[in-house]
């Protein structure tokens, strides 16, 4: 059954642990073998672990997991949670007789969204990591869950997005996942039109289309200006037989989606990366063409994904939550505003 989801790529899970009296979540995205990956930075503020692997000139090629949190730099501690569980499941890189499980991650800024970050010596993301990588399915919720809990764009909520598509000419499949945190705009102006609507799929993200005219103050820069406060993480994976390298040009490719997705987008205020993985089910047979065409897929994907995300965020609950929080620092849901939810 296909989800439109990145899970809709065989030998692909994702877990989500979210933390609401923090505001706060991980995701973790697992695979059931091996993978080929690689990683594109392009955002000023990145903060990342074991990207430096991931190129195409470093000695190990396949990685057990991807991880993805909120937390700012106190998130890193979720990659030794998804470790331990990867761990304890016998999997991990052969040395000699022990197992390394290779689990790359990066995280997104969401300390200022009014959780209760009061968390004591260590933050909970060891143990959040641990949970998501147990919960790991091919069916998961989208929205204001895992990494994307207290997400955040320049004017609404954001969350956690996802999408897939067959690749036209080819017999290959490409999905993306996105943790949506960003800096600027997913919708244009102050109306419901997406950035990305011209490759929305059906009404995925409320089938409105895009506006017969942009106004000009949609291009206005974003008020919001704290640096390193935002950033979106991007995984886009594919059945293909690619290679390290091929998976680093598909990254580079897929951030044409954010982009498309969001505006601005790369600023010196956003961390925003893209994972590409690849697990090789299916080979290339002509692979200057082929490869053209999963770029241009996954960035379609990804802008789709990115709208998916914001469309099905959800306000915080803090009203119903017995602690002392108040979520009037995060930006309404984008089903608050044009939904009257």
């Amino acid at each position: 059954m296909l989800r439109n989801c990145i899970t809709d790529i065989p030998g692909l899970r994702v877990g989500h642990a979210s933390d609401l009296r923090i505001a706060s979540g991980v995701t973790a995205i697992l695979f059931d073998a091996p993978v080929i990956a690689s990683v594109d930075v392009r955002g000023g503020g990145p903060g990342t672990r074991e990207t430096d692997l991931l190129d195409p000139e470093r000695t190990v090629e396949r990685i057990d997991a991807l991880v993805l949190s909120g937390g700012s730099a106190f998130g890193l501690d979720v990659a030794a949670g998804v470790t331990a569980w990867l761990a304890e499941a016998g999997r991990g890189f052969p040395v000699g007789g022990m197992r390394v499980p290779i689990v790359p991650g990066a995280i997104l800024f969401d300390l200022l969204n009014g959780g209760d970050k009061e968390w004591g010596r260590y933050p909970p993301y060891r143990e959040l990591g641990f949970q998501a990588a147990a919960a790991a399915a091919e069916a998961f919720e989208l929205g204001s869950v895992g990494a994307g809990t207290g997400a955040r764009t320049g004017r609404l909520k954001g969350g956690i997005g996802s999408a897939s598509a067959l690749v036209a000419g080819t017999g290959f499949r490409v999905g993306a996942l996105v943790a949506v945190n960003a800096f600027g705009n997913a919708t244009i102006g102050d109306g419901p039109h997406f950035w990305a609507a011209p490759f929305e799929a059906g009404d995925e993200f409320g089938g409105l289309g895009s506006p017969a005219r942009v106004p000009t103050d949609a291009l206005a820069f974003p008020a919001r200006a704290l640096p390193g406060a935002a950033t979106t993480l991007a995984v886009v994976a594919t059945d293909a037989g690619l290679t390290k390298a091929q998976c680093r040009r598909l990254a580079v490719a897929a951030q044409d989606g954010l982009a498309r997705a969001l505006v601005p987008a790369h600023t010196p205020l956003d961390g925003d990366l893209v994972f590409a993985a690849a697990t090789g089910a299916v080979p290339l047979a002509d692979p200057v063409v082929e490869m053209a065409r999963l770029g241009d897929a996954a960035a379609q994907v990804l802008a789709r994904a990115v709208a998916r995300g914001v469309f099905s965020a959800r306000s915080l609950p803090g009203q119903a939550v017995a602690a002392p929080l108040s979520w009037t620092g995060l930006p309404p849901a984008w089903g608050d505003v044009f939904r009257g939810a």
